[in-house]
This record gives C-alpha cells, sequence and structure tokens, in this order.
C-alpha cells in the first residue's frame, strides 16, 4: 500500500458493505440489521426493480449520461439477474438490506464500474416509489381480470335463476316475492362498483415518481417523460417531495379493496345462512366445503366463512396505513418501508379471494322447493294486496291497515294469504274480488314488477344482457 494513503480503520471497512456506508465509523448493528432489513417481503418487487431500472438506464444512455456501452452491459446483466431470480438461484442477502440493493450489488457483480453506473440520478427514495406504482398497477390489472371472470358465472348463474322465485328479506324477514337470479344480480351492482373504483385507484397510481431522486429533483439532464413512456406510465408525478413521500394511491387501494371484501362478506354471510338446513336454499359443491372431526354429518361452508373473517384483515390494513402516513413530515422517512406488507397482504386476499369466488360461484345450485316454502311461511303477497287495493280506489295507508288485518287473521289460521276464502277477504274490503286470487300468487307478484330494475324473470334477463354488453370484450 502508498505510505501516503491513509489506512481504512477495520470497523469502517466492515461498514462499507452499504452502498451508504462512507459515513459511518462502525458497522450496523445484528439487531438493527434484522429490524431494518425489508429484502424479506419486498422481493417480490424484483421484476418491476428490474423494468424501472432497465428504463432509467436507456434514458441516462438516450441524454448521454452514460455510454452505450454501459447500457449494454446493464441489460445483459440485468437478463442473467432475472434468469437467476426466475431459476431460483438468485442468493437474497439480508445485508443488503432490500430488493433495490441485493439486484444492484449483483449487477455490479456481474458488469462491473456500468452497475455502478446505473443509479445515477436517482435515489432509493424515488426508486421505491416508482416500483411500488409499478406493483400496485400490475396488481390491479389482475384483480380486475379475476374480478370479470368472478361477474362472468355470476352472471350465468343469474340467467340460470332467472324465474326462481326467492324470499326477498329486510331485517331477515320475509318481505317480499323475488327471483333468485335476481338477488344474485344485485351482488354483480355491487362489484361493478368495485371495478370502478379499482380502475380509478389504477389511475391516480399511474404516475412516475423516478426522477424525484431523494426529494428535490436531480442536477442531471434527466428526461422523465421518456421514462413514463417506457414504463406506461400515464404522466409523471409533478412535484419531487410528493413523488417520493405519499402513499395515497396504497390507502386508495386498501380502501377500494375493503369495500370489495365488505361485498363478499355479505355474499358469504346469505351463502352460510342459505346452506343452513333451516334456510336449505342452496347447495355449494362438495369441493368447496369440509367436514367435521367428530360429527360426520357436517358439510360446512369454509369458504363463504373464511371470506367473511379475512374481510377484518384487509380493513386492517386500510387503518394500518392511514396511521402509518398521518404524522408524517415532508418529504420521505424510514416509516414507509411499513407500506409494503399490509399492501401485499391485501393485494393477497383480494386476489385469492376473487380467484376462489369466481371458482365457487359456478358450483352453487339453487333448492327452488325450499325457497317456495320459505314464501310461504312470511304473507310475501302481502304487499301485493294492499297495491291491489290501491288501484281499486283505496287510499293506500287505508290499504295497509286493511290488509295488516288479513295477515292477522290468517296467521291465527295457520294459512297463508291466497288461502283465505273469497268471503273472509272481502271482510277487510268489499273492493276485493275474485281477480285476487292471481294478484296473490307468487308468480302474479313477480310478473308485476316488470319494469327496469324490476324482479321479474323478463327484467332479470334483460340486466343480465345489459350486464354482458358492458363487459370488456363483449
Amino acid at each position: 500500500m502508498n505510505p501516503a494513503q491513509p489506512k481504512t480503520p477495520p470497523a469502517a471497512a466492515a461498514a462499507t458493505q452499504y452502498t451508504w456506508a462512507g459515513r459511518f465509523s462502525e458497522p450496523m448493528s445484528e439487531l438493527v440489521k434484522r429490524y431494518t432489513a425489508s429484502v424479506g417481503f419486498d422481493q417480490r418487487m424484483w421484476r418491476q426493480d428490474i423494468r424501472g431500472s432497465l428504463a432509467h438506464a436507456r434514458m441516462l444512455a438516450r441524454q448521454q449520461i452514460i455510454s452505450a456501452a454501459d447500457l449494454a452491459d446493464i441489460e445483459r446483466g440485468m437478463a442473467q439477474v432475472a434468469a437467476e431470480i426466475e431459476r431460483g438461484e438468485f442468493e437474497w442477502s439480508l445485508d443488503l438490506e432490500d430488493v433495490h440493493l441485493n439486484i444492484e450489488k449483483r449487477l455490479t457483480s456481474l458488469v462491473g464500474d456500468a452497475g455502478k453506473r446505473l443509479h445515477t440520478g436517482r435515489s432509493r427514495n424515488d426508486q421505491v416509489a416508482t416500483d411500488i406504482r409499478l406493483y400496485l398497477r400490475d396488481a390491479i390489472d389482475d384483480i380486475l381480470l379475476l374480478l370479470r371472470e368472478f361477474q362472468n358465472n355470476l352472471l350465468d348463474l343469474a340467467e340460470r335463476e332467472a324465474a326462481t322465485p326467492m324470499p326477498g328479506f329486510t331485517h331477515l324477514q320475509v318481505a317480499q316475492p323475488i327471483t333468485f337470479g335476481h338477488h344474485l344480480l344485485a351482488w354483480f351492482e355491487m362489484t361493478r362498483r368495485d371495478a370502478e373504483r379499482f380502475v380509478d385507484v389504477r389511475r391516480r397510481t399511474n404516475r412516475l415518481p423516478l426522477g424525484a431522486a431523494a426529494l428535490a429533483g436531480t442536477t442531471y439532464p434527466i428526461d422523465r417523460e421518456y421514462v413514463a413512456a417506457q414504463l406506461d406510465f400515464d404522466g409523471v408525478c409533478e412535484n419531487s417531495l410528493d413523488a417520493v413521500s405519499d402513499r395515497d394511491f396504497a390507502i386508495e387501494f386498501c380502501a377500494a379493496s375493503a369495500l370489495l371484501m365488505m361485498h363478499f362478506s355479505r355474499m358469504s354471510e346469505e351463502l352460510v345462512l342459505w346452506m343452513n338446513p333451516r334456510f336449505a336454499f342452496v347447495k355449494i359443491a362438495d369441493r368447496f366445503c369440509t367436514g367435521s372431526s367428530i360429527m360426520p354429518q357436517k358439510k360446512n361452508p369454509d369458504v363463504a366463512e373464511l371470506a367473511r373473517g379475512k374481510t377484518g384483515r384487509v380493513y386492517g390494513h386500510l387503518t394500518a396505513l392511514l396511521t402509518l402516513m398521518k404524522g408524517q413530515p415532508l418529504a420521505y422517512n424510514k416509516d414507509n418501508q411499513e407500506d409494503k406488507e399490509p399492501l401485499f397482504d391485501a393485494v393477497d386476499t383480494v386476489s385469492d379471494t376473487l380467484r376462489i369466488y369466481a371458482e365457487m360461484i359456478s358450483g352453487i345450485s339453487s333448492r327452488p322447493d325450499n325457497m317456495r316454502d320459505a314464501l310461504r311461511q312470511g304473507f310475501a303477497t302481502a304487499t301485493d294486496l294492499a297495491d291491489y287495493l290501491t288501484r281499486k280506489g283505496l287510499p293506500f295507508r287505508d290499504a295497509h291497515e286493511a290488509v295488516g288485518l288479513a295477515v292477522r287473521r290468517a296467521e291465527e289460521l295457520g294459512v297463508d294469504l291466497p288461502q283465505l276464502s273469497l268471503a273472509e277477504l272481502k271482510t277487510f274490503s268489499p273492493l276485493i274480488d275474485e281477480d285476487i286470487f292471481a294478484v296473490l300468487t307468487v308468480e302474479g307478484s313477480l310478473s308485476s314488477r316488470n319494469h327496469l330494475g324490476g324482479t321479474s324473470p323478463e327484467q332479470v334477463r334483460a340486466a343480465v344482457a345489459r350486464a354482458r354488453s358492458r363487459q370488456p370484450g363483449a
């Protein structure tokens, strides 16, 4: 060694394994290393990290910030890194903290100085913000495909059940006759709005942070619009502080996910109830149910119950991200490392729920006899009788009172309204005539609601056709 050069202290030498270690005189403690590392969970963003780095490198070469030879080396090295990760041969190191430094270190070992030049004009702050947006954009695209598959299978079931009568409920009490297909289409409308929310989230997510550097931009003559076009972003984040420090797009995704899971939890609750022998409205294919270790007769709707339970998990992730961001000053803070695990788990939970529900909905069949029996137990056509009297000229409030008296009498006799004799019915209103019995049938009740949004079989089939025409690719 040249005696004119100062010797590197052993502690400082140990610290130089980190790209930022020049400032430090001692190595990071093992406890801090474990506490601050994120590579155990953020390595799932390796594709996005490589994609963003390649776009950045091409821009640097285009702007003559690095040479064409450096770019060729970076592209060649990144191809090898990607192949190693794909084959499961890549060695992820806790010492290198995160996915970004792991990939950069391996790239540098493969191509030398060209790998060290890759980070010119950027910071891990804008790099990770870009990776997260790329990851979430990909995840939303996958979720929208899964949601569409669920909706298509739901529409198939709704069409098959377009004319199957069942009770509609309010307060979980029998209210009026509807069709099973109409009920299923309510689920469709909920998920249609969910899809619209994810599309909106994607639009706000699809902005490029890269170029913001640490917080203030960079002194290099970069071309952010070029990078945005390379990565299919709709535009760039226009304030460097905001670009690296906010995670509102991740919060918004978790909010949309929480709403979607709330809808699936409501579906799950109904399926659990409908499978109960007291209802026995539906059958769920055996492959989506489990048995009991002690009770051989059991067939448990575990998928529906788990979806109902996992909803709380996604709610928790939304609350966690809101709490994470609420006290942070501008710009980047290490707190933001905690954004990834809630976001990743929300993506996984929503994706898995959609994937299994898309299959399960095709394995559901109705039990129409039990549905019709339930309609006979709750005076479901009472409102039809009130409407009949109103059409005959009786004020609705008077009609309501007359029908209430008729229901009380039917209940005393242990019969449904259509089973009362004409003479008995006339005691509640002289306006009642022979034509009432057509009104009091389930089929009469359903067919009379033949308007947009109504429950008649014709309207259900029309609604299915409209829904299919609005689906992408229709």
